[in-house]
C-alpha cells in the first residue's frame, strides 16, 4: 500500500516548507518539509522546494514501508494514510511501542483511532498543531472503514467539557474525546 495524494498532502500541510534549517517543535534540527536533519546531512544553505520534495518522499517511503511491516491487520487507505503521517511525525519506534498499534494489531480499530488523539504533546507540551494534525488523522481513519470495522460512538452531551471533538465521516457526524473513554462501538454504513 502507498500514500495517497490526501495522505501527502496532510504532511506538506502539518510540516509547511521551510528552505532553511530549523529547530522542530520537539527540538529536533529539521528542513523541508519536515525531514529531520541526520548527523551525517548538511544542508548550510537554502533549499529548493524540488529538494524538499526529494527528502519528502525518502522519508514518507520509509514511514510507508514500518507501518507495512508494524500493522498485521488489513488497513482502509484512509488508516494506513493516518498511520504514515503519525509514523512520518512521531518516528517508527514509537508508532512500533504504542499502544496504537497494539489496539490496532488486536483488531480493535475504534480504539486504535482514538489512541491518535494522545500524541498532542511537543516537548513535554500540549501543542496546538499537532492536536490539529491528530484530528486530521483521526478524520482521515475513520472514513471509508472496510465493512465489518467500527468506528465510536458517540460521547455523551457533556463530553465538550473534556475536550471533545467533532468530525464528519460519511457524511454523518463522529465525536470523539480527546481522552478516550470507554466506548461502544458502532458500524459506519458503508
Amino acid at each position: 500500500m502507498q500514500l495517497s495524494a490526501q495522505g501527502l498532502d496532510l504532511i506538506k500541510r502539518s510540516e509547511g516548507f521551510r528552505r532553511r534549517q530549523y529547530l522542530d517543535a520537539a527540538g529536533y534540527e529539521t528542513i523541508g518539509y519536515g525531514h529531520k536533519i541526520a548527523a551525517t546531512e548538511s544542508f548550510p544553505e537554502e533549499i529548493a522546494e524540488a529538494e524538499a520534495e526529494d527528502l519528502l518522499m525518502s522519508d514518507v517511503k520509509r514511514a510507508e514501508q514500518a507501518v507495512s511491516r508494524l500493522a498485521h491487520v488489513s488497513l482502509s487507505q484512509g488508516q494506513f494514510d493516518a498511520l504514515v503521517d503519525f509514523c512520518f511525525n512521531v518516528g517508527a519506534g514509537r508508532l512500533a511501542a504504542s499502544t496504537l498499534l497494539k489496539e490496532l494489531n488486536a483488531g480493535r480499530y475504534a480504539q486504535a483511532g482514538l489512541q491518535l488523539l494522545r500524541w498532542d504533546y511537543a516537548a513535554g507540551q500540549p501543542n496546538a498543531a499537532l492536536k490539529t494534525r491528530r484530528t486530521a488523522e483521526l478524520q482521515l481513519w475513520t472514513c471509508g472503514n472496510p465493512a465489518g470495522q467500527t468506528a465510536p460512538a458517540a460521547l455523551p452531551a457533556n463530553a465538550a467539557a473534556s475536550g471533545e471533538m467533532r468530525l464528519k465521516a460519511d457524511g454523518g457526524e463522529l465525536k470523539a474525546a480527546s481522552s478516550p473513554t470507554p466506548l461502544t462501538p458502532i458500524k459506519i454504513a458503508p
